[in-house]
Protein backbone atom coordinates (compact mmCIF):
# COMPACT_ATOMS: atom_id res chain seq x y z
CA UNK A 1 0.00 0.00 0.00
CA UNK A 2 1.10 3.40 -1.16
CA UNK A 3 2.03 5.18 1.92
CA UNK A 4 0.35 8.75 0.97
CA UNK A 5 -2.94 6.59 0.31
CA UNK A 6 -2.91 5.85 4.15
CA UNK A 7 -4.23 7.64 7.15
CA UNK A 8 -3.63 6.49 10.82
CA UNK A 9 -5.99 8.92 13.70
CA UNK A 10 -7.57 8.29 16.85
CA UNK A 11 -9.50 9.75 18.26
CA UNK A 12 -9.50 12.00 21.96
CA UNK A 13 -12.43 13.23 24.13
CA UNK A 14 -13.13 13.54 27.75
CA UNK A 15 -15.23 10.37 29.14
CA UNK A 16 -18.74 10.50 27.67
CA UNK A 17 -18.61 12.76 24.92
CA UNK A 18 -19.06 10.08 21.88
CA UNK A 19 -15.77 8.38 21.10
CA UNK A 20 -17.24 4.91 20.91
CA UNK A 21 -20.53 6.32 19.08
CA UNK A 22 -17.96 8.25 16.48
CA UNK A 23 -16.17 5.19 15.89
CA UNK A 24 -19.34 2.77 15.32
CA UNK A 25 -20.59 5.67 12.98
CA UNK A 26 -17.25 5.66 10.94
CA UNK A 27 -17.49 1.64 9.99
CA UNK A 28 -21.11 1.76 9.41
CA UNK A 29 -20.94 4.49 7.07
CA UNK A 30 -17.63 3.16 5.44
CA UNK A 31 -19.45 -0.34 4.54
CA UNK A 32 -16.83 -2.22 7.08
CA UNK A 33 -19.67 -3.36 9.05
CA UNK A 34 -23.14 -3.84 7.64
CA UNK A 35 -26.24 -2.37 9.29
CA UNK A 36 -26.83 -5.77 10.47
CA UNK A 37 -23.88 -6.96 12.23
CA UNK A 38 -23.98 -2.81 13.54
CA UNK A 39 -24.38 -2.55 17.56
CA UNK A 40 -23.28 0.13 20.02
CA UNK A 41 -19.84 0.30 21.23
CA UNK A 42 -18.54 -2.25 18.38
CA UNK A 43 -14.92 -1.96 19.54
CA UNK A 44 -15.76 -2.84 23.15
CA UNK A 45 -15.24 -6.19 23.46
CA UNK A 46 -15.17 -6.60 27.05
CA UNK A 47 -18.32 -6.98 29.40
CA UNK A 48 -17.47 -4.40 31.54
CA UNK A 49 -16.79 -1.96 28.85
CA UNK A 50 -20.76 -2.68 27.48
CA UNK A 51 -22.09 -2.77 31.22
CA UNK A 52 -20.79 0.22 31.87
CA UNK A 53 -20.76 2.14 28.65
CA UNK A 54 -16.83 3.42 29.19
CA UNK A 55 -13.43 2.06 26.83
CA UNK A 56 -11.40 0.49 29.23
CA UNK A 57 -8.42 -0.81 26.17
CA UNK A 58 -7.49 1.06 23.38
CA UNK A 59 -8.46 -1.43 19.75
CA UNK A 60 -7.52 -0.98 16.18
CA UNK A 61 -9.68 -1.38 13.48
CA UNK A 62 -9.00 -0.84 9.65
CA UNK A 63 -11.31 1.32 7.06
CA UNK A 64 -11.59 1.73 3.45
CA UNK A 65 -12.84 5.05 2.40
CA UNK A 66 -12.95 6.26 -1.86
CA UNK A 67 -12.35 10.06 -2.45
CA UNK A 68 -11.79 11.33 -5.41
CA UNK A 69 -11.79 8.03 -7.36
CA UNK A 70 -8.71 6.69 -5.05
CA UNK A 71 -8.86 4.12 -2.13
CA UNK A 72 -7.50 5.80 1.34
CA UNK A 73 -6.93 3.21 3.69
CA UNK A 74 -7.44 4.87 7.65
CA UNK A 75 -6.71 2.99 10.43
CA UNK A 76 -8.52 4.30 13.85
CA UNK A 77 -7.35 3.48 17.07
CA UNK A 78 -9.79 4.15 19.70
CA UNK A 79 -8.65 5.45 23.08
CA UNK A 80 -10.35 5.21 26.30
CA UNK A 81 -11.14 8.36 28.07
CA UNK A 82 -10.57 7.96 31.93
CA UNK A 83 -8.19 9.42 33.53
CA UNK A 84 -6.88 5.83 34.95
CA UNK A 85 -6.48 4.88 31.23
CA UNK A 86 -4.14 8.15 30.16
CA UNK A 87 -1.77 5.60 29.56
CA UNK A 88 -3.53 3.78 26.81
CA UNK A 89 -4.10 7.01 25.18
CA UNK A 90 -0.31 7.73 25.30
CA UNK A 91 0.33 4.47 23.11
CA UNK A 92 -2.56 4.96 20.64
CA UNK A 93 -1.31 8.49 19.88
CA UNK A 94 2.59 7.69 19.31
CA UNK A 95 1.39 4.99 16.33
CA UNK A 96 -1.11 8.02 14.50
CA UNK A 97 -0.28 11.14 12.75
CA UNK A 98 -3.38 12.89 13.30
CA UNK A 99 -6.20 13.05 15.96
CA UNK A 100 -9.92 14.14 16.29
CA UNK A 101 -10.89 15.96 19.16
CA UNK A 102 -14.13 15.09 20.37
CA UNK A 103 -15.72 18.12 22.39
CA UNK A 104 -19.49 17.92 23.49
CA UNK A 105 -21.69 20.76 21.75
CA UNK A 106 -23.16 21.29 25.25
CA UNK A 107 -20.59 20.64 27.87
CA UNK A 108 -17.77 21.70 25.95
CA UNK A 109 -13.92 21.82 26.93
CA UNK A 110 -13.98 19.53 30.14
CA UNK A 111 -10.69 18.24 31.69
CA UNK A 112 -10.13 15.38 30.13
CA UNK A 113 -10.42 16.72 26.72
CA UNK A 114 -7.56 19.56 27.97
CA UNK A 115 -5.40 16.74 29.24
CA UNK A 116 -5.67 14.59 25.80
CA UNK A 117 -5.55 17.39 23.58
CA UNK A 118 -1.79 18.48 25.61
CA UNK A 119 -1.04 14.75 24.76
CA UNK A 120 -2.00 14.93 20.82
CA UNK A 121 -0.06 18.39 21.07
CA UNK A 122 3.09 16.91 22.47
CA UNK A 123 3.53 14.00 20.50
CA UNK A 124 3.27 16.04 17.12
CA UNK A 125 -0.23 15.10 15.51
CA UNK A 126 -2.51 17.24 13.31
CA UNK A 127 -5.67 17.89 15.47
CA UNK A 128 -8.67 18.58 14.04
CA UNK A 129 -11.57 19.46 16.20
CA UNK A 130 -14.94 17.79 16.50
CA UNK A 131 -17.96 19.29 18.09
CA UNK A 132 -20.53 16.50 18.85
CA UNK A 133 -23.90 15.66 20.00
CA UNK A 134 -25.15 18.75 17.87
CA UNK A 135 -28.58 16.98 17.71
CA UNK A 136 -29.32 17.65 21.70
CA UNK A 137 -32.26 20.20 22.27
CA UNK A 138 -29.76 22.53 23.95
CA UNK A 139 -26.39 23.35 22.72
CA UNK A 140 -23.90 26.42 22.81
CA UNK A 141 -21.59 25.73 19.78
CA UNK A 142 -20.17 29.04 19.12
CA UNK A 143 -18.87 28.98 23.23
CA UNK A 144 -17.85 25.39 22.93
CA UNK A 145 -15.39 26.71 19.44
CA UNK A 146 -14.44 30.08 21.72
CA UNK A 147 -13.49 27.39 24.18
CA UNK A 148 -10.98 25.22 22.33
CA UNK A 149 -9.45 28.32 20.52
CA UNK A 150 -8.78 30.24 24.39
CA UNK A 151 -8.22 26.94 26.30
CA UNK A 152 -6.48 24.47 23.68
CA UNK A 153 -4.83 27.26 21.51
CA UNK A 154 -6.08 25.42 18.61
CA UNK A 155 -8.17 26.87 15.59
CA UNK A 156 -11.46 26.01 15.56
CA UNK A 157 -12.72 28.39 12.43
CA UNK A 158 -13.14 24.64 10.16
CA UNK A 159 -14.40 22.41 13.43
CA UNK A 160 -16.48 19.88 12.12
CA UNK A 161 -20.15 19.94 13.33
CA UNK A 162 -21.33 16.11 14.02
CA UNK A 163 -24.26 14.22 15.61
CA UNK A 164 -22.45 10.65 15.57
CA UNK A 165 -25.74 9.20 17.76
CA UNK A 166 -28.26 10.35 14.77
CA UNK A 167 -25.15 10.13 12.04
CA UNK A 168 -25.06 13.42 11.07
CA UNK A 169 -22.43 15.09 8.52
CA UNK A 170 -19.96 11.55 9.28
CA UNK A 171 -18.99 11.60 5.34
CA UNK A 172 -17.27 15.31 5.97
CA UNK A 173 -15.10 13.44 8.99
CA UNK A 174 -13.34 11.33 6.15
CA UNK A 175 -13.24 14.09 3.90
CA UNK A 176 -11.51 16.38 7.19
CA UNK A 177 -9.06 12.98 7.63
CA UNK A 178 -7.98 12.69 4.03
CA UNK A 179 -7.47 16.17 3.78
CA UNK A 180 -6.25 18.05 7.04
CA UNK A 181 -4.24 14.81 8.11
CA UNK A 182 -0.39 14.21 6.81
CA UNK A 183 0.10 10.44 5.70
CA UNK A 184 2.80 8.34 7.23
CA UNK A 185 6.06 9.24 6.11
CA UNK A 186 7.99 5.45 5.84
CA UNK A 187 9.31 3.48 3.59
CA UNK A 188 8.56 0.51 2.19
CA UNK A 189 11.66 -0.56 1.09
CA UNK A 190 14.09 0.19 4.64
CA UNK A 191 14.79 -2.08 6.70
CA UNK A 192 11.61 -3.28 9.17
CA UNK A 193 10.72 -0.70 12.00
CA UNK A 194 7.62 -1.65 13.66
CA UNK A 195 6.59 -0.26 17.14
CA UNK A 196 4.68 -2.90 19.44
CA UNK A 197 1.73 -0.64 20.85
CA UNK A 198 -0.37 -3.32 22.45
CA UNK A 199 -1.18 -6.76 22.79
CA UNK A 200 -2.93 -9.66 24.02
CA UNK A 201 -3.31 -13.43 25.20
CA UNK A 202 -5.63 -15.43 22.89
CA UNK A 203 -5.98 -19.46 24.61
CA UNK A 204 -5.77 -21.12 20.88
CA UNK A 205 -3.33 -18.32 19.29
CA UNK A 206 -0.76 -17.16 22.12
CA UNK A 207 0.35 -13.82 21.83
CA UNK A 208 -1.96 -11.34 19.41
CA UNK A 209 0.87 -8.33 19.11
CA UNK A 210 -0.84 -5.09 17.80
CA UNK A 211 1.95 -3.36 15.44
CA UNK A 212 2.60 -0.36 13.45
CA UNK A 213 5.33 -0.27 10.96
CA UNK A 214 6.89 2.79 10.76
CA UNK A 215 9.62 1.83 7.88
CA UNK A 216 10.02 -1.57 5.85
CA UNK A 217 7.81 -4.20 5.09
CA UNK A 218 6.36 -7.60 7.53
CA UNK A 219 5.24 -10.50 5.14
CA UNK A 220 4.45 -14.61 6.49
CA UNK A 221 7.00 -16.15 7.20
CA UNK A 222 9.72 -13.37 7.95
CA UNK A 223 12.06 -14.06 10.81
CA UNK A 224 11.58 -11.16 13.20
CA UNK A 225 13.39 -9.90 16.54
CA UNK A 226 11.82 -7.80 19.39
CA UNK A 227 14.53 -5.60 19.81
CA UNK A 228 14.31 -5.01 23.30
CA UNK A 229 13.71 -8.54 24.98
CA UNK A 230 15.97 -10.51 22.07
CA UNK A 231 13.33 -12.83 20.81
CA UNK A 232 13.99 -14.35 17.36
CA UNK A 233 10.70 -15.87 15.75
CA UNK A 234 8.74 -16.39 12.66
CA UNK A 235 5.45 -14.62 11.40
CA UNK A 236 3.16 -17.39 11.05
CA UNK A 237 0.01 -15.26 10.19
CA UNK A 238 -0.59 -11.07 10.16
CA UNK A 239 -3.37 -9.14 9.01
CA UNK A 240 -5.22 -5.71 10.13
CA UNK A 241 -8.82 -5.69 12.10
CA UNK A 242 -11.98 -4.91 9.79
CA UNK A 243 -12.82 -4.86 12.67
CA UNK A 244 -12.38 -8.65 13.32
CA UNK A 245 -9.11 -10.39 12.45
CA UNK A 246 -8.54 -10.20 8.26
CA UNK A 247 -5.21 -12.32 7.35
CA UNK A 248 -3.01 -10.82 5.04
CA UNK A 249 0.34 -11.17 3.16
CA UNK A 250 2.06 -8.44 4.28
CA UNK A 251 2.05 -4.65 6.36
CA UNK A 252 4.12 -2.21 4.61
CA UNK A 253 5.36 1.21 6.01
CA UNK A 254 2.35 3.13 7.30
CA UNK A 255 -0.20 0.57 8.36
CA UNK A 256 -1.44 -1.15 11.17
CA UNK A 257 -2.13 -4.73 11.85
CA UNK A 258 -1.18 -7.69 13.70
CA UNK A 259 1.23 -10.49 14.16
CA UNK A 260 0.81 -14.19 15.54
CA UNK A 261 4.34 -15.80 15.64
CA UNK A 262 3.36 -19.00 18.06
CA UNK A 263 4.82 -16.80 21.33
CA UNK A 264 2.90 -18.31 24.40
CA UNK A 265 4.26 -16.25 27.28
CA UNK A 266 2.77 -12.84 27.15
CA UNK A 267 5.36 -11.09 29.01
CA UNK A 268 8.53 -11.74 26.53
CA UNK A 269 6.21 -9.17 24.26
CA UNK A 270 6.87 -5.89 25.42
CA UNK A 271 4.31 -3.04 24.84
CA UNK A 272 6.69 0.00 23.03
CA UNK A 273 9.17 -2.94 22.04
CA UNK A 274 10.85 -2.58 18.04
CA UNK A 275 10.04 -5.26 15.74
CA UNK A 276 12.86 -5.85 12.68
CA UNK A 277 14.10 -8.66 10.71
CA UNK A 278 16.53 -10.77 12.28
CA UNK A 279 18.42 -10.32 8.82
CA UNK A 280 18.66 -6.81 7.97
CA UNK A 281 17.86 -5.53 11.88
CA UNK A 282 17.86 -1.65 11.92
CA UNK A 283 20.50 0.24 13.67
CA UNK A 284 18.37 1.94 16.67
CA UNK A 285 15.07 0.93 18.09
CA UNK A 286 12.18 3.25 18.74
CA UNK A 287 11.46 5.49 21.61
CA UNK A 288 9.02 2.87 22.91
CA UNK A 289 7.10 3.67 26.08
CA UNK A 290 7.59 4.50 29.90
CA UNK A 291 6.29 1.69 31.71
CA UNK A 292 2.77 2.37 33.74
CA UNK A 293 3.45 2.73 37.39
CA UNK A 294 0.59 1.45 39.90
CA UNK A 295 -0.41 3.77 42.55
CA UNK A 296 -3.01 2.01 44.41
CA UNK A 297 -2.71 -1.53 46.09
CA UNK A 298 -5.00 -3.54 47.81
CA UNK A 299 -5.43 -7.36 49.14
CA UNK A 300 -7.64 -9.49 47.28
CA UNK A 301 -8.35 -13.05 49.09
CA UNK A 302 -10.46 -15.60 48.20
CA UNK A 303 -13.24 -16.34 50.49
CA UNK A 304 -13.26 -20.06 50.51
CA UNK A 305 -9.35 -20.99 51.35
CA UNK A 306 -9.74 -23.49 48.63
CA UNK A 307 -10.20 -20.92 45.82
CA UNK A 308 -6.52 -19.70 46.18
CA UNK A 309 -5.28 -21.36 43.09
CA UNK A 310 -7.86 -20.76 40.90
CA UNK A 311 -7.61 -16.94 42.10
CA UNK A 312 -3.95 -17.31 40.71
CA UNK A 313 -5.10 -18.24 37.56
CA UNK A 314 -7.41 -15.63 37.19
CA UNK A 315 -5.15 -12.92 38.34
CA UNK A 316 -2.10 -14.54 35.41
CA UNK A 317 -5.04 -14.02 33.02
CA UNK A 318 -6.02 -10.55 34.02
CA UNK A 319 -2.29 -9.41 33.88
CA UNK A 320 -1.70 -11.45 30.64
CA UNK A 321 -4.14 -9.13 28.64
CA UNK A 322 -3.44 -5.71 31.26
CA UNK A 323 0.34 -4.76 31.44
CA UNK A 324 -0.68 -2.20 34.16
CA UNK A 325 -2.01 -4.85 36.72
CA UNK A 326 0.30 -6.99 39.15
CA UNK A 327 -0.51 -9.25 41.58
CA UNK A 328 2.08 -10.72 43.96
CA UNK A 329 1.46 -13.59 47.06
CA UNK A 330 0.76 -12.34 50.25
CA UNK A 331 -0.68 -13.41 53.76
CA UNK A 332 -2.80 -12.17 56.09
CA UNK A 333 -3.11 -13.30 60.09
CA UNK A 334 -6.91 -12.67 59.52
CA UNK A 335 -7.58 -13.30 55.86
CA UNK A 336 -5.20 -15.85 55.29
CA UNK A 337 -3.79 -16.27 51.60
CA UNK A 338 -4.25 -14.14 49.20
CA UNK A 339 -2.52 -11.00 46.70
CA UNK A 340 -1.30 -8.09 47.11
CA UNK A 341 -2.80 -5.92 43.49
CA UNK A 342 -1.44 -3.24 41.96
CA UNK A 343 -3.53 -0.85 40.01
CA UNK A 344 -3.70 2.57 38.33
CA UNK A 345 -6.72 4.13 39.83
CA UNK A 346 -9.55 3.11 41.72
CA UNK A 347 -11.87 2.68 38.30
CA UNK A 348 -8.84 0.33 37.43
CA UNK A 349 -9.41 -1.61 40.66
CA UNK A 350 -13.18 -1.59 40.67
CA UNK A 351 -13.17 -2.97 36.99
CA UNK A 352 -10.70 -5.87 38.03
CA UNK A 353 -12.64 -6.76 40.93
CA UNK A 354 -15.78 -6.63 39.05
CA UNK A 355 -14.18 -9.17 36.21
CA UNK A 356 -13.14 -11.55 38.72
CA UNK A 357 -16.32 -11.63 40.35
CA UNK A 358 -18.77 -11.78 37.31
CA UNK A 359 -17.29 -12.96 34.52
CA UNK A 360 -15.33 -15.61 37.09
CA UNK A 361 -18.00 -15.73 39.77
CA UNK A 362 -15.15 -15.58 42.34
CA UNK A 363 -15.79 -14.58 45.84
CA UNK A 364 -13.28 -11.91 47.14
CA UNK A 365 -12.68 -10.01 50.59
CA UNK A 366 -11.02 -6.53 48.96
CA UNK A 367 -8.75 -5.10 51.93
CA UNK A 368 -9.18 -1.27 52.00
CA UNK A 369 -7.28 0.49 49.00
CA UNK A 370 -3.84 2.27 49.59
CA UNK A 371 -1.23 4.15 47.45
CA UNK A 372 2.21 3.51 46.92
CA UNK A 373 4.63 5.41 49.80
CA UNK A 374 8.62 5.94 49.97
CA UNK A 375 10.24 5.69 53.36
CA UNK A 376 14.03 6.96 53.61
CA UNK A 377 15.63 5.52 56.22
CA UNK A 378 18.46 7.08 58.82
CA UNK A 379 20.90 4.78 56.82
CA UNK A 380 20.36 6.64 53.69
CA UNK A 381 18.14 3.73 51.78
CA UNK A 382 14.78 4.38 50.07
CA UNK A 383 12.14 1.71 50.89
CA UNK A 384 8.83 2.26 48.60
CA UNK A 385 6.27 0.70 50.42
CA UNK A 386 3.04 -0.77 49.23
CA UNK A 387 0.93 -2.04 52.20
CA UNK A 388 0.88 -0.58 55.88
CA UNK A 389 2.27 -4.04 57.23
CA UNK A 390 5.95 -3.15 55.14
CA UNK A 391 6.26 0.03 57.68
CA UNK A 392 9.02 -0.51 59.40
CA UNK A 393 9.60 0.84 62.90
CA UNK A 394 9.08 4.61 62.91
CA UNK A 395 13.13 4.51 64.94
CA UNK A 396 14.70 3.49 61.92
CA UNK A 397 12.77 6.44 59.75
CA UNK A 398 13.77 9.91 59.07
CA UNK A 399 11.36 10.77 56.20
CA UNK A 400 7.98 9.26 55.19
CA UNK A 401 6.98 10.45 51.38
CA UNK A 402 3.98 10.23 49.87
CA UNK A 403 2.90 10.94 46.31
CA UNK A 404 1.56 14.26 45.04
CA UNK A 405 -0.61 14.88 41.84
CA UNK A 406 -1.28 18.11 39.76
CA UNK A 407 -5.14 18.14 39.77
CA UNK A 408 -6.79 20.46 37.06
CA UNK A 409 -10.83 21.04 38.02
CA UNK A 410 -12.88 22.66 35.40
CA UNK A 411 -16.35 23.54 37.33
CA UNK A 412 -19.31 26.02 37.62
CA UNK A 413 -18.30 29.13 38.71
CA UNK A 414 -20.76 28.94 41.23
CA UNK A 415 -19.45 26.02 42.66
CA UNK A 416 -15.82 27.34 42.81
CA UNK A 417 -15.57 28.13 46.62
CA UNK A 418 -17.05 24.76 47.72
CA UNK A 419 -13.71 23.26 45.57
CA UNK A 420 -11.93 25.65 47.01
CA UNK A 421 -12.72 24.33 50.26
CA UNK A 422 -12.60 20.59 49.72
CA UNK A 423 -9.19 21.12 48.50
CA UNK A 424 -7.68 22.75 51.26
CA UNK A 425 -9.78 19.89 53.58
CA UNK A 426 -7.70 17.78 52.04
CA UNK A 427 -4.47 19.40 52.27
CA UNK A 428 -4.62 20.87 48.64
CA UNK A 429 -2.10 23.67 47.68
CA UNK A 430 -3.59 26.29 45.39
CA UNK A 431 -1.71 26.89 42.11
CA UNK A 432 -3.65 28.99 39.67
CA UNK A 433 -7.22 29.54 38.22
CA UNK A 434 -8.08 30.28 34.59
CA UNK A 435 -11.83 31.44 33.34
CA UNK A 436 -13.06 29.81 30.55
CA UNK A 437 -15.88 32.44 29.64
CA UNK A 438 -18.06 33.93 32.00
CA UNK A 439 -19.87 30.72 33.41
CA UNK A 440 -16.60 27.86 33.90
CA UNK A 441 -13.50 28.14 35.71
CA UNK A 442 -10.14 25.81 35.25
CA UNK A 443 -8.47 25.62 38.88
CA UNK A 444 -5.41 23.46 39.86
CA UNK A 445 -4.43 22.54 43.13
CA UNK A 446 -1.39 20.07 43.94
CA UNK A 447 -3.02 17.78 46.53
CA UNK A 448 -1.51 14.20 48.12
CA UNK A 449 -2.34 11.52 45.84
CA UNK A 450 -3.97 9.95 49.12
CA UNK A 451 -6.94 12.03 49.53
CA UNK A 452 -7.83 12.28 45.92
CA UNK A 453 -8.32 8.34 45.13
CA UNK A 454 -10.78 7.61 47.71
CA UNK A 455 -13.97 9.24 47.03
CA UNK A 456 -12.79 12.51 45.44
CA UNK A 457 -14.47 12.05 41.66
CA UNK A 458 -17.94 11.63 43.55
CA UNK A 459 -17.15 14.16 46.06
CA UNK A 460 -16.75 16.68 42.64
CA UNK A 461 -19.52 15.21 40.89
CA UNK A 462 -22.37 15.95 44.39
CA UNK A 463 -21.30 19.18 45.18
CA UNK A 464 -21.01 20.15 41.29
CA UNK A 465 -24.32 18.90 41.07
CA UNK A 466 -22.47 16.52 37.95
CA UNK A 467 -21.22 19.32 36.21
CA UNK A 468 -17.87 19.45 37.66
CA UNK A 469 -14.60 17.06 36.05
CA UNK A 470 -11.55 16.47 37.02
CA UNK A 471 -8.25 15.11 35.58
CA UNK A 472 -4.13 14.56 37.87
CA UNK A 473 -0.91 13.51 36.89
CA UNK A 474 1.65 12.66 39.45
CA UNK A 475 4.37 14.94 39.61
CA UNK A 476 6.95 13.21 42.24
CA UNK A 477 6.79 12.46 46.02
CA UNK A 478 6.66 14.82 49.03
CA UNK A 479 7.60 14.28 52.73
CA UNK A 480 5.16 14.40 55.19
CA UNK A 481 3.82 13.67 59.21
CA UNK A 482 2.64 10.63 57.90
CA UNK A 483 1.69 7.79 61.05
CA UNK A 484 0.69 3.71 60.27
CA UNK A 485 -2.67 3.48 62.49
CA UNK A 486 -3.04 -0.04 63.50
CA UNK A 487 -6.48 -1.55 64.52
CA UNK A 488 -7.18 -3.80 67.38
CA UNK A 489 -9.93 -5.99 68.32
CA UNK A 490 -9.89 -7.41 71.59
CA UNK A 491 -6.36 -6.64 72.15
CA UNK A 492 -5.39 -8.25 68.72
CA UNK A 493 -3.43 -5.94 65.81
CA UNK A 494 -6.17 -7.25 62.73
CA UNK A 495 -3.70 -6.44 60.03
CA UNK A 496 -5.85 -5.87 57.01
CA UNK A 497 -7.28 -3.20 58.98
CA UNK A 498 -4.22 -1.29 59.38
CA UNK A 499 -3.75 2.03 57.25
CA UNK A 500 -1.55 4.52 56.63
CA UNK A 501 -2.85 8.05 57.86
CA UNK A 502 -1.85 12.06 58.42
CA UNK A 503 -0.85 12.76 62.00
CA UNK A 504 -2.95 15.76 61.65
CA UNK A 505 -6.41 13.51 60.80
CA UNK A 506 -5.38 10.59 62.74
CA UNK A 507 -7.32 11.18 65.85
CA UNK A 508 -10.55 11.86 63.50
CA UNK A 509 -9.59 9.35 61.49
CA UNK A 510 -9.28 6.58 64.25
CA UNK A 511 -12.75 7.51 65.84
CA UNK A 512 -14.41 7.18 62.61
CA UNK A 513 -12.99 3.85 61.76
CA UNK A 514 -13.71 2.29 65.39
CA UNK A 515 -17.05 3.48 65.91
CA UNK A 516 -18.04 1.84 62.57
CA UNK A 517 -16.49 -1.04 62.98
CA UNK A 518 -18.58 -1.40 66.42
CA UNK A 519 -21.49 -1.48 64.06
CA UNK A 520 -19.84 -4.46 61.65
CA UNK A 521 -19.04 -6.87 64.11
CA UNK A 522 -21.91 -8.69 66.30
CA UNK A 523 -22.18 -9.17 69.65
CA UNK A 524 -20.31 -12.19 70.98
CA UNK A 525 -20.76 -13.87 74.56
CA UNK A 526 -17.56 -11.50 76.11
CA UNK A 527 -17.28 -7.80 75.85
CA UNK A 528 -15.07 -6.49 72.89
CA UNK A 529 -12.51 -3.85 72.79
CA UNK A 530 -11.70 -1.91 69.41
CA UNK A 531 -8.66 -0.02 69.68
CA UNK A 532 -7.19 2.53 67.03
CA UNK A 533 -3.72 2.86 67.75
CA UNK A 534 -0.25 4.37 66.57
CA UNK A 535 2.72 2.39 67.79
CA UNK A 536 1.56 1.86 71.52
CA UNK A 537 -0.68 4.66 71.99
CA UNK A 538 -4.48 4.33 72.01
CA UNK A 539 -6.23 6.89 69.97
CA UNK A 540 -9.92 5.84 69.69
CA UNK A 541 -11.96 3.25 71.83
CA UNK A 542 -15.25 1.50 71.46
CA UNK A 543 -16.34 -1.26 73.56
CA UNK A 544 -18.95 -4.56 72.10
CA UNK A 545 -20.85 -5.21 74.92
CA UNK A 546 -21.36 -8.77 75.87
CA UNK A 547 -24.20 -10.63 74.64
CA UNK A 548 -26.43 -11.14 77.96
CA UNK A 549 -27.90 -14.27 78.54
CA UNK A 550 -30.49 -14.38 81.91
CA UNK A 551 -28.83 -17.06 84.18
CA UNK A 552 -31.44 -16.29 86.92
CA UNK A 553 -34.62 -17.17 84.34
CA UNK A 554 -35.93 -20.62 85.30
CA UNK A 555 -35.78 -19.28 89.43
CA UNK A 556 -39.37 -19.09 90.32
CA UNK A 557 -38.76 -17.15 93.78
CA UNK A 558 -36.80 -19.03 96.71
CA UNK A 559 -32.94 -18.72 97.73
CA UNK A 560 -31.10 -15.48 96.29
CA UNK A 561 -27.87 -17.46 97.20
CA UNK A 562 -28.35 -19.64 94.11
CA UNK A 563 -28.86 -16.97 91.63
CA UNK A 564 -26.12 -15.36 93.12
CA UNK A 565 -24.10 -18.94 92.48
CA UNK A 566 -25.62 -18.87 88.86
CA UNK A 567 -24.49 -15.55 88.00
CA UNK A 568 -20.76 -15.92 89.84
CA UNK A 569 -20.82 -19.08 87.02
CA UNK A 570 -21.45 -16.44 84.18
CA UNK A 571 -18.90 -14.03 85.32
CA UNK A 572 -16.71 -16.54 85.49
CA UNK A 573 -16.94 -18.36 82.14
CA UNK A 574 -17.30 -14.97 79.91
CA UNK A 575 -14.06 -13.98 81.83
CA UNK A 576 -12.52 -17.42 80.46
CA UNK A 577 -13.81 -16.70 77.12
CA UNK A 578 -12.76 -13.08 76.68
CA UNK A 579 -9.33 -14.67 77.43
CA UNK A 580 -9.33 -17.86 75.06
CA UNK A 581 -12.47 -17.26 72.82
CA UNK A 582 -11.92 -16.02 69.28
CA UNK A 583 -13.55 -12.94 67.18
CA UNK A 584 -15.06 -13.49 64.21
CA UNK A 585 -14.98 -10.10 61.69
CA UNK A 586 -17.63 -10.16 58.72
CA UNK A 587 -16.02 -9.15 55.33
CA UNK A 588 -17.88 -5.99 55.29
CA UNK A 589 -15.27 -4.86 58.35
CA UNK A 590 -12.58 -5.08 56.03
CA UNK A 591 -14.35 -2.17 53.65
CA UNK A 592 -14.68 -0.02 56.75
CA UNK A 593 -11.46 1.53 56.27
CA UNK A 594 -13.00 2.90 52.96
CA UNK A 595 -16.05 3.62 54.54
CA UNK A 596 -14.36 5.81 56.94
CA UNK A 597 -12.42 8.02 54.53
CA UNK A 598 -15.41 8.57 52.55
CA UNK A 599 -17.54 9.76 55.74
CA UNK A 600 -14.29 12.24 56.39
Amino acid sequence: MDPRFIRNFSIIAHIDHGKSTLADQLLLKSGTITQREFRQQILDDLDIERERGITVKARSVTINWKHKGDVYELNLIDTPGHVDFHYEVNRSLTACEGALLLVDAFQGVQAQTVANAYAAIEADLEIIPVVNKIDLPVTRIDEVLEEVENVLGLDATDALRVSAKAGMNIESVFEAIIEHMPGPSGQPDQPLKALVFDSKYDNYRGVITYVRVFDGTLRRGDRIRFMREGIICEVLELGQFRPGMKACDQLSAGQVGYVLTGLKELYKVTVGDTVTHNERPVTAPLPGYQKPKQMVFCGMYPIDATDFENLRDELSKLAMNDSSFSFQPETSDALGFGFRCGFLGMLHMEIIQQRLEGEQNMDLIQTAPNVTYEILTRDGNTIVIDNPQDVPDPGIIMEFREPLAKVTYIVPAQHVGTIMQLCQDRRGVYRNTEFLGTARTQLTYELPLSEIVYDMYDKLKSVTSGYGTMDYEIIGFQAADLVKMDILVKGTKVDALSTIVHRSNADRRGRALVKRLKGEISKHQFEIALQAAIGTRVIARETISALRKNVTAKCYGGDISRKRKLLQKQKEGKKRMKQFGEVEIPQKAFLTVLESNKED
